[in-house]
Parts: structure tokens; C-alpha cells; sequence
């Protein structure tokens, strides 16, 4: 027995993977603007220091992480539901790719806090570099995506 969704779901649901991909763009940015932050202050000078340490950056930072983390699995996940939901097949292409790797990237990143926390260097420069490598992505996944996107609309409004 086939499982089908009812075609106002399928067709509105193809949005919320494009507007939540905007919104984790977003909130990638901030994290890593808290984690230059967080850099700027254990090499800040003592006075400069004080008034960092009570922003709080650390904290921010390890939250939007988490927060980015959750909903990079679930924008992953849940655009893949739903192009298969609509299509009866996922679309092995490049954009598919990166943003498997993008989540690949992003669990490993996080999973390199507890080395970070002990000082481990080596640990710091694979998250940073992972981080920024997909924050890269991400901008080329935006323009891959609205190519996508523009698809869909047209294929709706005929």
C-alpha cells in the first residue's frame, strides 16, 4: 500500500526546506561571528577582555551552534522527504551532495567542541576550517537552490 500526502501538502511543503536553508544561512553567519568573538577574546588584552567575557560570546556561540546542528539534520532530512514525497525519487545531483556533506561537516565540526574545551589546537583549526568550508558551500547551495526553486514555481504556476 502507497502512502500519498494530499497535493495542497506537497505542494506547500516544497518551501519550508528554501526558507529554513535561508534562516540557517543566517544563523550561520551569527555563530561565526561569535566564534571570531570568542577568538578576539583569548587574545584580548586584560581591560579589552573584561568587557568581552560579559557578552557572553561562548555561550551564544555553543547555543546557535546547537541550534544550527538541529536544524541543518532536519532542513537535510526534510528536503530530501519532500522531493521524494513529490517526485517518488531523489535527484542525485551536486546540489543533493553538498548538502549531505554539508551535514556530514557540521555534526563533525560539533562533535570536536569537547577536544576544543580541553585546549586541543588541532581540534580548533578542523572546526574553524570545516566551518568556514561550509559556510563556502552554503553561499554555492543558495545559488543551486534557487535555480531549484524557480523550477518549482514555474512548474506550479504552469
Amino acid at each position: 500500500m502507497e502512502f500519498a500526502l494530499p497535493e495542497s501538502v506537497n505542494v506547500y511543503s516544497q518551501f519550508i526546506h528554501p526558507l529554513l536553508m535561508w534562516v540557517l544561512l543566517g544563523l550561520s553567519v551569527y555563530a561565526l561571528y561569535l566564534g571570531n568573538k570568542i577568538r578576539q577574546l583569548r587574545t584580548a588584552k586584560k581591560e579589552v577582555r573584561k568587557k568581552l567575557v560579559k557578552k557572553n560570546f561562548k555561550f551564544r556561540h555553543h547555543v546557535i551552534g546547537a541550534i544550527v546542528l538541529v536544524l541543518m539534520v532536519a532542513g537535510t532530512i526534510g528536503g530530501m522527504a519532500v522531493t521524494y514525497s513529490n517526485n517518488g525519487k531523489l535527484f542525485f545531483g551536486a546540489h543533493l551532495l553538498a548538502g549531505v556533506s554539508m551535514t556530514g561537516m557540521c555534526a563533525i565540526a560539533a562533535a570536536l567542541v569537547p577536544f576544543m574545551q580541553k585546549g586541543n589546537e588541532l581540534a580548533r583549526y578542523t572546526h574553524i576550517t570545516l566551518n568556514v568550508l561550509l559556510l563556502g558551500l552554503f553561499g554555492w547551495q543558495v545559488v543551486t537552490g534557487m535555480d531549484i526553486f524557480n523550477r518549482i514555481v514555474e512548474k506550479i504556476l504552469g
